[in-house]
């Protein structure tokens, strides 16, 4: 009873209502009317409307006719954290260099409570390849990226992103799982075929704090190409993604 009470005299339900809007229209790639927010949360349109009203005025929500979607605010914001915003500015130009040498796409991950975060993507040269959207959140387990954030990490951390990834998977699935975990921490890296999408093969290494955890992942998704047209070896992918991904950790490294 004590907790209910603690609960109730520290709640704030002005706040909470503009928070569910929020999630649930960054859940919603298209947008939602007012009744769509309303229904989906439970709510009156009453609460939703003064809602809506506060979170256009302060640019975290826009109004296109009857229809609600979130700004680029929240993201926008979220860069301005000292470690992201530092992140970053010294990925992008090694990101960029790299991409022009491969002639593939890369991209920047970070983990999230039991997801991965794209940061920052790059285009190659020809603007041809496997593209991942800035914002997206992607499962965990079958990726490349996924098995390098948390191969990476101190045990309790690893045990704890393992929990949270994995929610639902039975056992063995877990335990292949781990066991994958350990190749990639023994081989420095993730280099896997896609369980996806057909003739897609990914490259990620950590990108490591000075305490030699992985705070991102740079990864370099190949595409192959059905036209005869030379590319890049994947042996050549992965020196090259190396050498990036060793530069961006010792620059994060010297930047703490």
């Amino acid at each position: 009873m004590k907790n209910k009470e603690e609960n109730s005299a520290y709640s704030a339900p002005a706040l909470e209502k503009g928070l569910d809007i929020l999630e649930v229209l960054c859940q919603c790639e298209n947008g939602l009317t007012q009744q769509e927010i309303a229904t989906r949360l439970g709510r009156n349109l009453g609460e939703i409307y003064r809602m809506l009203t506060c979170l256009v005025s302060r640019n975290y929500v826009a109004n296109y006719g009857n229809t609600y979607t979130i700004t680029s605010k929240l993201f926008q914001l979220s860069h301005f954290h000292p470690p992201t915003y530092r992140l970053l500015t010294e990925a992008i130009p090694i990101m960029e260099q790299l991409s022009q040498a491969v002639s593939f796409p890369c991209d920047l991950r970070v983990y999230s409570k039991g997801v991965q975060t794209v940061i920052a993507s790059i285009q190659p040269p020809d603007g041809l390849g496997f593209m991942t959207r800035v914002g997206s959140e992607i499962a965990v387990a079958p990726s490349a990226s996924g098995l390098v954030l948390i191969a990476f990490q101190d045990p309790v951390i690893q045990e704890l992103r393992i929990r949270e990834s994995l929610t639902g998977q039975s056992g063995i699935e877990v335990s292949h799982f781990q066991t994958v975990l350990k190749e990639v921490t023994a081989k420095g890296f993730a280099s896997i075929q896609s369980n996806q999408y057909a003739g897609l093969f990914a490259i990620s290494f950590p990108i490591l704090d000075m305490n030699r955890n992985a705070v991102a992942a740079l990864t370099v998704p190949m595409l192959a190409r059905i036209d005869g047209m030379k590319q890049a070896t994947k042996e050549e992918v992965e020196y090259a993604l190396k050498e990036s991904a060793a530069k961006l950790s010792n620059r994060i490294a010297l930047a703490h």
